[in-house]
């Protein structure tokens, strides 16, 4: 790939001559129309016509055909992956124009059955516009003062309806048993019965006062969403209190709403991903979260949900073990963002995470894994950081547990969900 080039790799199913689909896609995507018109001169071609690069035909996928799907008589659907190469001179390094060309118009085109956007490959002038995470793995860790070992976190529950001084007692607990990291549900913004200026106020001040106590002070990530101006005022908000992280929800804001926080922020971006299935549930359909990833780096994100291990929701282990690494692959050079795991967390899971994965660079958030606790939220803590401890350390987890009360009761109350192939 050359400096002014981003290639694009997709997953395409057509009923036509795969060279005749990708060739289809390249034009859609960047010179060309349904017709060859007067002033697409052979010349603007060469210099702006989007380039097919490669063909690699693949086994049928057996995925269902999208709506409106050409398909003339007799013929075979087929699948490939394609890589296409746009030039930079097309759209500048610009994150909304570059989605323009790779996953603009391409879902609609009724020449496939299925085009998914696997990857991308970005030139440098990528990372000259985008500084990306200012924090990442490192800038967490010296925040929390937690220089090695697996960071274990929590979402408050109920995720939402929690008045602020119920709110401030779940955090005393959380706090005063050890926890590193909490953060507000995606579904709390900053409602009526629970305004943010409030949360952030009785949550500082309580961090505040444990951090007197016990000499350690957890990170709490405000959920900050919202429109831009508020957003930013928001942040400011929580920055003026002391806090010490903030939580944007990517997609619903947006890459450039991202990227445009990230030049006016001094706190850690916790990175939500809240309706990404949207994206990547359908393997026929989307962006990967693989390309997905990249951009939400790229735009400034410290801290990435991954999904973890036997999740609550649809992916397999494979795919959130392929989403960590993802995170974990450098980009341009940087871009270190810590991977976060969530979506049904329990002590159990940590043995197999850790063997997986082989890191503790990683954000654990357990939500009714710690809250869900026979014992209380201070006993859910309590017992995912056994149980991580003995993944780290190769202990039997069954042998942790007798030593630690709080593990094995977790363990009796969460029995470890089979990974899904």
């Amino acid at each position: 790939m050359s400096a002014a080039e981003v290639v694009a790799t997709y997953l395409v199913e057509t009923y036509l001559p795969l060279g005749q689909a990708a060739e289809v896609i390249a034009g859609e995507q960047s010179t060309g129309t349904f017709v060859r018109v007067a002033r697409e001169t052979s010349d603007l071609r060469e210099r702006f016509a989007a380039r097919v690069l490669s063909i690699e035909e693949l086994p049928p996928t057996g995925t269902a055909d999208l709506p409106g799907t050409t398909r003339p008589a007799d013929a075979v659907k087929r699948s490939a992956r394609v890589r296409i190469s746009f030039g930079l001179d097309n759209f500048g390094p610009s994150l909304p124009n570059l989605l323009a060309a790779v996953a603009g118009n391409l879902f609609e085109i009724r020449q496939v059955a299925g085009i998914r956007l696997l990857d991308l490959e970005l030139p440098s002038e990528f990372a000259e516009r985008y500084p990306g995470p200012q924090y990442g793995v490192r800038g967490t860790r010296e925040l929390l003062d937690r220089p090695d070992g697996v960071l274990l976190g929590t979402i408050v529950k109920p995720s939402i309806g929690l008045p602020p001084e119920e709110l401030r007692l779940v955090v005393r607990e959380l706090a005063e048993a050890g926890i590193d990291f909490i953060k507000d549900d995606e579904l709390m913004g900053n409602p009526p019965h629970s305004p943010l200026a409030e949360r952030v106020a009785v949550v500082t001040e309580e961090l505040d006062k444990v951090a007197a106590r016990t000499g350690r002070r957890p990170m709490y990530a405000f959920n900050i969403t919202d429109d831009l101006d508020r957003m930013a005022a928001n942040h400011d908000l929580v920055k003026a209190a002391g806090g010490t992280c903030v939580m944007v929800c990517v997609n619903l804001v947006g890459f450039a709403g991202l990227a445009w926080l990230r030049e006016r922020c001094a706190l850690p971006i916790h990175g939500h991903r809240a309706m990404t299935g949207v994206y990547t549930r359908a393997p026929q359909l989307g962006i990967d979260y693989v390309a997905w990833s990249k951009l939400a780096r790229l735009s400034g994100a410290d801290q990435l949900h991954t999904n973890g291990l036997s999740n609550k929701f649809y992916e397999t282990d494979e795919e959130v073990l392929r989403s960590i690494a993802a995170v974990r692959t450098p980009l341009l050079g940087g871009y270190e963002t810590l991977p976060v795991l969530s979506s049904g967390q329990t002590p159990g899971l940590a043995p197999e995470t850790y063997r997986q994965t082989k890191t503790t660079d990683l954000l654990v958030l357990a939500g009714g894994g710690i809250h869900g606790h026979p014992g209380g939220p201070g006993a859910g803590v309590a017992a995912m950081r056994a149980a991580w401890s003995a993944a780290v350390s190769g202990t039997p987890i069954e042998a942790a547990a007798r030593e630690t009360p709080a593990l094995q009761q977790a363990l009796e109350a969460f029995p470890a969900r089979a990974g899904r192939g």
